[in-house]
């Protein structure tokens, strides 16, 4: 079970981080996907920082699980108002990869809870 939590662990770590990557990149995909969506500019820096934070906590909580699962439950919940603001303007299709996103950090709280 554990190395199950740690592949997903490492396979989330990898995407927020490179989604972190692009969003600080401030590509012109990401700026007209959070202008669609209408998120404003000033929540870049939140966004980028609570993917990072969600990276490190959920690497961090392979050693302290109480820490994996708090980072977890952080993500489900970010990628739930993703999918929640794609849906808002009618982007189905945008929604599809906040969708399985979230089940992924789901996957994580119920993997490290069972590793405990």
């Amino acid at each position: 079970m554990f190395v199950s939590l740690a592949v997903v662990t490492v396979f989330m770590s990898a995407l927020l981080l490179v989604s972190a990557g692009a969003k600080s990149l401030r590509t012109r995909h990401i700026t007209e996907q959070m202008s669609t969506l209408g998120v404003p500019q000033g929540m870049m820096a939140f966004l980028i920082g609570a993917q990072i934070a969600g990276a490190a906590g959920v690497i961090a909580g392979l050693w302290w699980g109480p820490v994996g699962i708090a980072a977890a439950i952080g993500l489900a919940l970010y990628f739930a108002g993703a999918v929640a603001f794609h849906l808002r303007v009618g982007d189905r299709k945008g929604a599809s990869p906040a969708v399985v996103l979230t089940m992924a950090s789901v996957a994580l709280i119920a993997l490290r809870a069972a590793t405990l």
